[in-house]
This record gives C-alpha cells, structure tokens and sequence, in this order.
C-alpha cells in the first residue's frame, strides 16, 4: 500500500446521534422535528414481536405523529421488498421513514426513501455516488450491534432474481439521526449477538486498512476494535447487562463511522458475493472468511495488521501474525464452521470469486486482488 500522507484531503460525513438508555424514546420528538406527519415505521417481524416497534409506535403517537407500519423484511432484505415498502410508503402519504431493526431493517429503509423520492427501482442505484434525489427524513433505531447501517451511507440490497447483493454508495443514504439505546439489544439472541459483533469487528478492520483510510477513520477503527475485543466476549456471558450492551453498540458506532468514510475491502466483497448466492447471515460471512484475506493483504498494509494483532491478543501467551489471532478470537466465541460447513461448494468458487471481483468494496482493498487470487481465498476457507 502507498504510504499515506495525514495532510491527503479527506471527508468524513456522520449523522447526528443521540446515544444513552431510553434514547429510543425520543423517536416521536424528532420525527415531529423534521415535520413528519406520516411516517413509514419499518421493521421486521422479530423486532416486532420483541416490543420495541411497539414502543418506538407509541413515541411517536404521544408526539401526534400518525405511522404505518412496514414489515415484510427478511434477512438479507430483498429489491421486491424494498420496492413493496416503496408502494407502501407512497399508497399512505408518507413524508418521513422511521427504521427499527438491524441491518435488513435499516438498509430496507434506506432503498424505500430512495426509490420513493427518485420513482426509479431500487437495482438501478448500484454502486457510488448514483442517488439524484435525495430520501425523505429517516431516524434509525439500532436493535443490533453491528451492522452500523444507522450511520453509515451504505445499503446492501438483495437482487433475488440474480442471487447476488448489490452495493448502493451515496450521502444521501446516510441516516439524519441514529438513536442509539442498548436496551433493545438485550433481546438479541446469542447467535446474532456473535454474528453482528464479527460484523463490527471486519468493518472497524477492513476500514483501518483501506487504501482510503485517514486520521480520523483510524481512531474510530481502533476504538471499534478495542472495545469488540473487550465487550463481546462478556456481553455473551451476561445478555443482560446494558453497560456491556452498550460497549457493543458503541463498538458498531465506531466503525460505521470508521468504514462509511475509509470503505472496505475484499473480506465484505467476498461475503456480498456469498451472502447473495448462499443467502447466508452476512456477519457469519464475514467472520469465516476474515481470518483468510488478512494473509493475502498482510505485505500491503503489514503495520496496521500488526497493530489489530496487538489489541487481538496474542494465542496463549505467544506472539501470534494477526490472522491467527482472530481465528482464535472468533473460535472462543463459537464460530468454528467453515464455508463448507455452511454449504458452499467447490463448484460455487468461479462464480463467487467474479461477482466478489466486481463488488464497489475491492477498490479500496489494500491490495489489488485478482480473481485468481480471490478464488484461493474462498478455496483456503472451504
């Protein structure tokens, strides 16, 4: 990786976020704030069920704003779902979008808003800066800790008819507020918890070695993966425990901060590819793939690698090259599949390897991969 100058010009673009216990609460204030009058209240159906679109309704009830609720989302949220979300949106009147949820439910929300102020399919959005119109006023509401959805100006949306993920880039994506509460994350399973905790963790990662990394995305990138290495393991211990929760959702902050501005790089290209033909849990994709690019990035961004491997740890006691490190660290949190495990097969590699090669994130990997060289990676995580 070309040594980077800290004078390079750089941007960096956040939401406001409010963040402490309750700030769920506030979802009506602030909708009332941006003059919302009806408001398209998306989520998914386990969020539903757990209570907190309910309570979110209730927000914005007592601040007089009228809602409809959307929640036709699944994992992995679908370009018809976003474009039913559209109709909806539309069919009511709609003038402001509230997301509660994950990843899906956010990143759903933010294609509805872009499809519904520019009345184009959500498909045709793919890749950096191709947004004309902006979307109306959306607030996010985080229910999980690692997606970082609700500040970043990415959505990841699933082309179902061709079994592959597209990536939509632009800062008209970005959230105008992301609530930040830990109370909702108590609800979370462990399996997501661990999940979308990986998540974070490749982000805060893939963020401090992109070749369009800077001094600010740096600090946000390490705390991420400081206060991962710390809170997770706990956190999955003791569910319950909102300091704990909270460290991981600061933790998510962190790295969408870190990640929306500096991008990532073939770790997410290669799970986007995966996610889409597999249709499997994007942070497991993540998580197992990982540990196998940083060894193919290792001579290009050696130093930083270094510097994740010294908060990582060392594996029992001895000093270890980063990928072991993690390997070890996500084996301690349950994560001991393989590609293989999950289903992908020999046969599916060519084709994964040359949509992983087209995905927008590989630009700023920090070093230029090959399809060739893309394949070995999926082949070494079989």
């Amino acid at each position: 990786m070309t040594p980077r100058n800290p004078l390079d010009l750089r941007k960096f673009v956040a939401p406001e976020f409010i963040c402490g216990y309750g700030a769920l609460h506030l979802a009506g204030r602030y909708a009332r704030n941006f003059g919302m009058k009806q408001v398209l209240l998306v989520t998914d159906p386990g969020v539903r069920a757990a209570g907190w679109a309910e309570a979110v309704g209730e927000s914005l009830t007592e601040a007089g704003v009228s809602f409809t609720v959307f929640d036709s989302i699944s994992v992995n949220p679908r370009s018809r779902q976003v474009m039913s979300g559209m109709e909806v949106y539309r069919s009511e009147e709609c003038n402001g979008i509230v997301a509660v949820g994950g990843g899906s439910s956010m990143d759903c929300a933010k294609g509805i808003g872009i499809a519904s102020s520019n009345m184009r399919d959500i498909l045709t959005f793919e890749g950096v800066d191709r947004v004309p119109v902006p979307a109306p006023p959306l607030i996010c509401i985080p229910t999980t800790a690692g997606s970082s959805a609700d500040v970043s100006q990415f959505a990841i949306i699933t082309d179902e008819e061709r079994k592959r993920k597209i990536a939509i880039i632009s800062k008209t994506l970005v959230p105008d507020i992301s609530l930040l509460d830990p109370q909702p994350l108590t609800t979370m399973s462990r399996e997501l918890t661990v999940d979308t905790g990986m998540d974070a963790l490749c982000h805060a990662i893939e963020a401090y070695v992109s070749n369009a990394s800077s001094p600010m995305t740096d600090m946000h990138a390490l705390e991420a993966i400081r206060l991962i290495h710390d809170a997770l393991p706990a956190v999955i211990l003791e569910p319950e425990d909102l300091n704990l929760r909270f460290s991981t959702l600061l933790a998510s902050l962190h790295a969408g901060l870190a990640f929306s501005n500096a991008s990532l790089g073939a770790v997410h290209a290669m799970a986007h590819s995966l996610g889409g033909v597999c249709d499997l849990a994007h942070g497991r994709c993540n998580a197992l793939l990982l540990e196998h690019v940083i060894p193919a990035n290792y001579e290009a961004a050696s130093e930083q690698y270094d510097r994740i491997g010294a908060i990582i740890g060392p594996v029992q006691g001895e000093r270890t090259p980063p990928a072991e490190g993690i390997a070890a660290f996500r084996r301690s949190l349950g994560i001991t599949g393989t590609l293989a495990s999950v289903g992908v097969g020999e046969d599916a590699i060519q084709t994964l390897a040359r949509r992983a090669y087209a995905d927008p994130c590989m630009v700023t990997n920090p070093r230029r991969l090959t399809c060739e060289d893309i394949e070995r990676i999926y082949a070494y995580a079989l």
